[in-house]
């Protein structure tokens, strides 16, 4: 009897259902490969390949997820508390505006230049977690909606930025100028040599680990993190317990808007120097979503969800080379999303009926 209630336990546990998901959206994708008259084993056997076959084709893995291990970590912290987090796509644009303006203009060395940038980061993506948060407990406003205005604003401002004379770059791309040296994340060139990693090599991955388990320890450990959790299981019930709801929510807001921002100065000291002008939304925060569903809102699970789906990112995009579609990953990571949803759908449904 014991044995079967832990296996029970075992196929109904968040990693399995995931784990389960993620089986079912590569047989799509299969699928989908199969009528476009692609094998599907020869294109996995390339997704495999890409991704893992050299030290300099992981390390680009892992270069593709660091942001999203943020972005991830953003959507997860505001889940945990119950915020759903639409707006971590604007809070990385402006973190990694804030990052790169910062990195530019500021003659400094690097010890002080860096944690200036990522301090700016992260302060601008909690003001733009923030004001949507006094939106919605001063005046009731819908958070969702103020998050998907505030993408776009993020959006326009970075674009603006972008042009001004100091910032612009001196010749004809549409882009800022580089960061300065001095404010690059990168891996010791002799390391990423001797290790034959990508050029882009960076410290951002450690970073990530760091603050994976400061958000563990916050929401599992701590009584901020005890609050913040009441808040998400029953509004009510935790201000009836004396918890300020409208505070926790700020703070949640506050701590996941910092995630997303620094995610944004990652990408641009570790990765893209630069910010160009956008034709459309990058994607960084949505991903984040993404990544927050298949680590099942845990910031352990987010981590290595994130280099999981950084991992898709950059082989899905060697597809190409025997003809079959990068879009093939888009379909897999969002059928692994709704069969993901789907078990969480069928586990509320199975809970009520219990409780009938």
């Amino acid at each position: 009897m014991k044995r079967k209630f832990s296996l029970q336990k075992l196929l109904q546990s968040n990693f399995t259902l995931t784990f389960i998901a993620i089986l079912f959206a590569f047989l799509v994708g299969g699928i989908f490969l199969q009528c476009i008259g692609i094998n599907p084993f020869t294109a996995y056997g390339k997704l495999l390949q890409s991704a893992f076959s050299t030290a300099k084709s992981m390390s680009y893995c892992v270069v593709y997820g660091t942001p999203l291990i943020f972005t991830g970590l953003s959507v997860a912290f505001s889940f945990r508390t119950g915020v759903f987090n639409i707006g971590a796509e604007g809070q990385f644009v402006v973190g990694s505006m804030a990052a790169c303006v910062v990195g530019i203009l500021v003659p400094a060395p690097s010890v002080i230049l860096i944690p200036l940038c990522f301090l700016a980061a992260a302060a601008a993506g909690a003001l733009w977690g923030v004001v949507v948060g006094v939106l919605k407990t001063k005046w009731g406003i819908n958070e969702v909606l103020s998050m998907i205005m505030f993408n776009w604003i993020a959006f326009y401002l970075s674009n603006y930025i972008v042009s001004i004379p100091a910032i612009h770059s001196e010749g004809t791309a549409e882009a800022t100028k580089n960061v300065s040296d001095a404010a690059r994340i990168l891996l010791p060139q002799s390391l990423r040599e001797g290790l034959n990693l990508a050029s882009t090599s960076n410290w951002g991955i450690l970073l990530a680990g760091i603050f994976a388990i400061l958000i563990y320890m916050i929401i599992e450990k701590t009584t901020l993190g005890y609050e913040l959790k009441a808040v998400g299981f029953n509004r009510h019930a935790a201000e009836y317990g004396g918890i300020n709801t409208s505070r926790a929510m700020l703070t949640a807001l506050c701590i996941s808007g910092a995630l997303a921002g620094i995610g944004g100065a990652v990408q641009v000291l570790g990765m893209g120097q630069r910010i160009s002008v956008f034709a459309g939304q990058e994607g960084y925060g949505f991903d984040g979503i993404v990544v927050a569903l298949i680590g099942g809102s845990n910031p352990i699970g987010v981590f290595v969800a994130g280099i999981f789906y950084g991992a898709l990112k950059y082989a899905g995009s060697k597809l190409n080379l025997i003809g079959a579609p990068s879009e093939v990953i888009k379909i897999i990571t969002g059928t692994v999303v709704f069969f993901i949803a789907i078990s969480h759908v069928f586990k509320i449904v199975k809970k009520r009926k219990a409780g009938k």
